[in-house]
């Protein structure tokens, strides 16, 4: 089992939720970047949990200690490698859950797979937990790319039935800055109080409830990736699927589009006032026939709700499969869509860079 992505730039995580640490091992940072250290720690501080009643109360320093690659704060080249501690776990909230599988958890699947033998404490390898490597790799990424004029952001674009306003079609990247500095992160404070009020309603009813996030990626030059299988969709979905709760992913306007007729659909060609072809408006987008336009890459992916819920549940006890209940304990966020905002950011920022690093090579 490889748990890995990228094809210059490779990322491998590995961990799980309740063991000794997670971490990553990245392959192919160019040499001599420089990694603004306070940056990536309030990066990383963006997904941590026990900062309000709107996520779990598990928290975690999560400082990425670097066992290689990384010297007098720069890039050496070599592989880096990232190592982050799991300091506050709880095991025993987990002891009558080893033969109950929860429901929309991977427990059953990994139990059939691995026969049993897979750490599922926590959720395992399978937690949301392993995000943190994503994001301390992702972090420096970001920093990468900005010294090259690319810019990556995101928001919580939808919780339940409560919907933010949407990125305008060339964000500036002073709005990416805005949101991220948000303790909740959003375009419009007021649509976000509504989303936080879908948020505590849940959590009172003992349950969780779903969200979707719009990433932006700006600053891209016309003509990177590849067509069919190779495409920048591609590459982007692979990685973003890999996160866990991610449910669906779309490009521009997505499922919309197919409710349309090409008249409307179609994104007219033009010029700008500095004379670049850009397209009026950008429902495909930023990408056609996987290879990118020069407009900003826009997709949107949609979170299940957390499948840990304090309800009781109807599963079955293994190995014999006979039919019981399951309560779970533990802290859980009731909407773990928040904290994934910056994990997306994350995994645009390191797919993007690879695509980069590719087309480089060529």
């Amino acid at each position: 089992m490889a748990s890995q992505f990228g094809e210059r730039l490779r990322v491998s995580i590995y961990g799980e939720s309740h063991g000794n640490g997670i971490g990553a091992l990245i392959e192919g940072f160019p040499a001599g970047e420089h990694i603004d250290f306070d940056r990536l720690m309030r990066f990383m501080e963006r997904r941590q949990g026990g900062r309000n009643a709107l996520s779990t109360a598990r928290k975690e320093p999560d400082v990425p200690e670097f066992v290689s690659g990384v010297f007098e704060d720069k890039t050496t080249g070599f592989p880096v490698c990232i190592r982050i501690a799991n300091t506050n776990t709880r095991s025993g909230d987990y002891s009558n859950l080893a033969l109950k599988p929860r429901p929309s958890h991977a427990d059953y699947s990994a139990y059939m797979k691995w026969h049993g033998h897979a750490d599922m404490r926590g959720g395992g390898h399978f937690s949301g937990r392993l995000t943190a490597p994503v994001c301390a790799a992702g972090g420096i990424a970001i920093q990468m790319l900005e010294r090259r004029g690319i810019y990556v952001g995101a928001h919580l674009s939808s919780v339940g039935a409560a919907r933010d306003d949407a990125f305008p079609m060339q964000p500036d990247p002073a709005l990416f800055e805005n949101i991220a500095a948000k303790s909740f992160p959003v375009i419009s404070d007021e649509k976000g109080e509504q989303m936080q009020q879908e948020i505590l309603a849940a959590r009172e009813a003992l349950d969780s409830v779903g969200g979707s996030i719009e990433c932006m990626v700006t600053g891209l030059p016309a003509g990177l990736g590849d067509p069919m299988f190779d495409g920048i969709e591609n590459r982007l979905a692979r990685v973003l699927f890999g996160i866990p709760a991610v449910k669906g992913v779309e490009f521009g306007d997505g499922f919309a589009l197919s409710e349309m007729r090409g008249s409307a659909a179609n994104d007219p060609f033009g010029t700008d006032a500095q004379g670049n072809i850009i397209t009026k408006t950008n429902r495909n987008g930023g990408i056609l026939g996987g290879i990118t336009t020069g407009m900003p890459v826009r997709f949107r992916v949609g979170i299940k709700p957390t499948p840990s819920i304090a309800q009781e549940q109807e599963t079955v006890s293994l190995p014999d499969g006979t039919d019981t209940t399951i309560e779970i304990k533990g802290r859980h966020d009731p909407c773990i869509a928040q904290r994934a905002v910056p994990v997306i950011e994350a995994a645009a920022a390191l797919t993007v860079l690879d695509v980069l690093l590719c087309d480089a090579s060529q």
